[in-house]
């Protein structure tokens, strides 16, 4: 079982996981090159459904599936013990990490990516989320909830089939923690709906704005091209807005990566999905992070936590859109 440790610097939660260094690694030092044999199926494609362990959800057609959930067999969060802080001396904090970790898997197609889903298939991956954070947030022990795709080897993929990942925490992280304050600080309305209206009538960071999505390269953007996508209906919860909504956000995302695609190349990204802990009432607004990895991350970065940007998004906004 994994175990969790606290940083007395950062007062942050790390997650110690050994079993997951027995991963496979389906690509090769060349970013997009896969290592495939004869022997070593991909336990995501159809018709290899016993590699994986029995699905938690299927959707799609009788007799076929479109997009899969299944329990990760290498998990870094698993079993159901309480969070029983345990003191080792005055540095020393660990606790059980149990919780959930499943992966999502949105497409039979190997060599596909969330840049090639149809609109059914981008509203049954954004159902699938929905349908497991309700289901995570009816678990005793479960706090919070991280949906997170990494696509291509710089974003830290193991295997090339498209999926996603959602690990149930006993915690609310960090991450999370800062934003819920920035919300709490931030005076008069939802912070992130100040946003919407703002860059609207900024206009030059607006990626995408329909059917009640907007897609931004924010004015605080610490990575190249990094995405922010926003609902512009006001929710905190993913698992409570409108299937509309869902499917637009799903959507908008396709037709964001696939003009990252175009301009970029095979570009590898990191897609993190925001949303409030379960049965938090604080104020928030779910989101997507979306940051291709296109820079490495140097020493300064790592060493203040402050991001260099070398390509300033209203210049990003500019190439995505082809002005």
């Amino acid at each position: 079982m994994s175990q969790l440790r606290l940083n007395p610097l950062t007062s942050r939660w790390v997650t110690v996981s050994i079993e997951r260094s027995a991963r496979p690694d389906d690509f090769a030092r060349d970013r997009m090159t896969i290592e495939r044999g004869p022997t070593r199926p991909c336990p995501f494609c159809p018709g290899h459904e016993e590699e994986t362990p029995p699905a938690l959800e299927t959707y799609g057609p009788a007799g076929a599936w479109s997009v899969r959930v299944v329990p990760n067999r290498f998990p870094a969060f698993s079993g159901s013990e309480p969070m029983r802080v345990e003191h080792l001396g005055p540095l020393f904090t660990q606790a059980p990490a149990s919780g959930i970790h499943e992966v999502l898997v949105f497409s039979p197609d190997h060599e596909s990516s969330w840049a090639d889903l149809s609109d059914i298939q981008a509203g049954l991956v954004m159902a699938a989320l929905r349908d497991r954070m309700e289901d995570h947030a009816s678990t005793t022990g479960v706090r919070y909830t991280q949906a997170i795709v990494n696509h291509g080897r710089e974003a830290g993929a193991s295997l090339q089939h498209p999926h996603g990942q959602l690990m149930g925490m006993p915690f609310v992280p960090g991450e999370l923690v800062e934003e819920i304050a920035g919300f709490r600080r931030f005076s008069g309305q939802c912070l992130l709906c100040a946003t919407v209206e703002a860059e609207r009538d900024a206009g030059h960071r607006v990626l995408i704005d329909r059917e009640g999505v907007m897609v931004v390269l924010p004015f605080w953007s610490g990575a190249p091209f990094e995405l922010l996508v926003l609902p512009t209906r006001h929710q905190g919860h993913l698992a409570n807005s409108a299937p509309s909504d869902l499917v637009a956000v799903g959507r908008a995302l396709r037709d964001s990566l696939v003009m990252l695609r175009d301009l970029l190349g095979e570009v590898s990204y990191n897609l993190v999905v925001h949303t409030l802990p379960h049965r938090s009432t604080d104020p928030y607004h779910w989101h997507v992070h979306v940051t291709p990895r296109v820079q490495s991350i140097g020493g300064f970065e790592q060493g203040t936590g402050v991001p260099i940007n070398i390509v300033a998004p209203e210049r990003a906004t500019t190439l995505l859109l082809g002005r």
